[in-house]
């Protein structure tokens, strides 16, 4: 079971609408569907929320030491409550998956994440899940550090926030252990509904028209 729900990204006002921030975005709709408001927490370096819900404790956490050492935060706290890396979701951006999609794994490379990379190190673990939210790749590997401190497109940012929207329906399985049934829900997303076709406009009236008339019969050329 999920008992540490980790979004990274970067402190202050000048990252808050970056993609690099997606996992923030992520918890903040987790905080605001479970009531509770994150606070400073020297302790654990960032921001975090304690909830209770259905008799069990669980952690909202926002590293504010910058992407690059999210896993001194995040160590702190699951070493003090000793939550251990099966126990702990990371939320974070993902070039490689488009707006609009999230994808849930367990374990794995952190890919060149600078906040993975960080975590990996101080967890001593690879073995914790992520939830990897799209944000698209700019296309060239050396537009990768400006696209990811960039905002994104208002379309690309609701793509995002409808991704968010549905992978925060799987909270529940986390919490009770059913990462199976929380994958699943993540993974499945229907279709969009196909537009019905536009009315066709009426057809005019058909004109009536006159025969033609016949042609004068012309004399053969043979005679």
């Amino acid at each position: 079971m999920i008992k540490l729900f980790v979004g990274l990204g970067n402190p202050g006002p000048d990252y808050e609408a970056t993609r690099h921030n997606a996992g923030f975005w992520w918890i903040d709709a987790l905080a605001r569907e479970l009531k509770v408001h994150l606070v400073p927490e020297r302790s654990y370096h960032g921001l975090a929320a304690r909830a209770t819900v259905h008799g069990q404790s669980v952690w909202l956490l926002q590293p504010q030491t910058f992407m690059n050492l999210s896993g001194k935060s995040v160590a702190s706290l699951a070493r003090f409550f000793k939550i251990a890396p099966e126990e702990v979701l990371v939320v974070h951006d993902e070039l490689d998956i488009p707006p609009g999609q999230v994808k849930l794994k367990r374990g794995g490379s952190h890919a060149g994440h600078n906040g993975l990379r960080d975590i990996h190190a101080q967890l001593g673990s690879a073995d914790y899940w992520r939830l990897r939210v799209g944000i698209g790749h700019p296309g060239v590997k050396s537009e990768v550090a400006n696209w990811v401190l960039k905002k994104p497109a208002p379309d690309q940012r609701t793509l995002i926030e409808d991704s968010i929207s549905h992978s925060l329906k799987s909270y529940p399985a986390m919490l009770a252990g059913e990462m199976d049934k929380a994958t699943l829900l993540i993974h499945t997303v229907k279709p969009p509904r196909p537009k019905p076709p536009r009315p066709k406009p009426p057809r005019p009236p058909e004109l009536a028209t006159a025969s033609p008339p016949l042609a004068a019969k012309q004399p053969d050329a043979a005679s």
